[in-house]
């Protein structure tokens, strides 16, 4: 018996009990579409929250003085200031993007009719690159407006909204800060919020920091951002950026600079060990799947001891009839598989074409699905066929 045949004949006999075939191969569809989706799913999820934590500032370094016990004068000193940055961008121009640092004071307001502490904090024309900022209405600080020391503002989107009603109404309006009056030149937001755990809130002044360091007791830079062009840089330019501010200052003061990458490595492994842990789950399904095939196949063997009987009778030989059984089901655990993938793959594209969601489809996960279906129809098809084929025919015949 060719394979064509034995194809033939596990088509007729599948087929004759249909209802219990789409059963037992219903554990394959939902197990191979749970892998599928689990994946997309893992995939989609890692990607979201790498793409937040890149979003607060990609292949970010963060620098700033850490105090000790020492007060007064000598501590002033060992502030970070802006020279500090000039002088990390003279030391590192084709290495980094950009570097900036922020200075913060507070200021009195009346908001939707309150005195309220507003923050108000001064860099210059680099921290929108930095920090990812969106311009929401009017433009950005430019490099003449730190240089000239103007009087310029911007204002967080939900600040403006709160003082003039809109964002455009906001342009050209005149705040008063420590007494001087900036303009508000632009709205600004963040591009992924960090939930006020950076010196961002939701109601925040930007200005010039050369204009911002007058109205301050003390030049303090906290902290200062560099951005490294290369991510693999990231690590090397964190450890030369504490290095240079070291030696700039008085000996053992200790200063905190540190990066992105453990979060976003940590995130990663965190994504990994989730997506192994779901497909785990996954593959239980199968397993169970599996078992539920070995099963019917052994009470169809049974029921058709007769027939096997009359085929050995004729001719047929052990080797054809262990592999009529096992193709019968293998069948059933790739066309369930098939089924399963098919499902599995539906509900991302619906999410696509329905939602306008885009959601990658991993051709691993695809990989993976089918050729565990084939496998589990091969192992656990094994036990049933290899029963079939070691029926006595004499025996065999007598069955009722």
């Amino acid at each position: 018996m060719n394979l064509r045949e034995v194809l033939r004949f596990s088509f007729q006999a599948l087929r004759a009990n249909l209802v219990r075939t789409l059963l037992t191969a219903l554990g394959l569809v939902i197990g191979n579409a749970s892998v599928i989706l689990v994946v997309t799913i893992s995939m989609t999820s890692r990607d979201y929250v790498l793409e937040q934590i890149r979003g607060i500032g990609s292949n970010l370094i963060i620098a700033y003085y850490e105090a000790g016990n020492r007060t007064g004068t000598s501590v002033e000193a060992d502030f970070v200031k802006i020279a500090d940055v000039a002088a990390v961008r003279n030391a590192f121009p084709g290495r980094i993007a950009a570097a900036t640092g922020v200075m913060t004071v507070y200021d009195q307001m009346a908001i939707q009719g309150k005195v309220r502490d507003v923050k108000i904090i001064g860099s210059d024309e680099q921290y929108s690159r930095v920090r990812n900022l969106i311009n929401a209405a009017g433009r950005f600080m430019q490099a003449d407006d730190v240089a000239l020391r103007n009087r310029v503002a911007m204002l967080t989107e939900k600040l403006a909204i709160k003082l003039y009603g809109s964002q455009s109404n906001s342009i050209g309006q005149v705040v008063k800060i420590q007494g001087l009056q900036f303009t508000i030149i632009g709205t600004f937001r963040e591009k992924t919020d960090s939930f006020g755990l950076s010196e961002l809130s939701t109601e925040t002044i930007l200005v010039p920091i050369t204009v911002l360091k007058y109205l301050t007791s003390e030049e303090r830079i906290d902290p200062m951002y560099v951005q490294a062009r290369d991510p693999g840089d990231v690590v090397r330019l964190t450890k030369q950026v504490q290095a240079l501010l070291e030696s700039r200052h008085r000996a053992g003061a200790k200063y905190y600079v540190d990066n992105l990458t453990g979060i976003l490595a940590a995130a990663e492994n965190i994504a990994l060990i989730l997506t192994i842990v779901l497909i785990l789950v996954s593959a239980i399904a199968l397993l169970i799947s599996g078992i539920g095939i070995m099963n019917i196949m052994l009470v169809t063997v049974t029921e058709r001891t007769r027939e096997i009987g009359i085929r050995m009778s004729v001719g047929a030989t052990r080797r054809a009839v262990l592999t009529q059984f096992l193709v019968e089901a293998v069948l059933i655990s790739v066309g369930g598989g098939l089924l399963g993938i098919a499902v599995g793959v539906a509900g991302p594209l619906a999410a696509g074409y329905f939602g306008g969601i885009d959601i990658p489809i991993s051709p691993i996960s695809i990989a993976v699905a089918f050729s565990t279906s084939f496998l589990v129809g091969l192992v656990f098809g094994i036990l049933p066929a290899n029963r079939a084929s070691r029926l006595n025919p004499t025996e065999a015949l007598r069955y009722e």
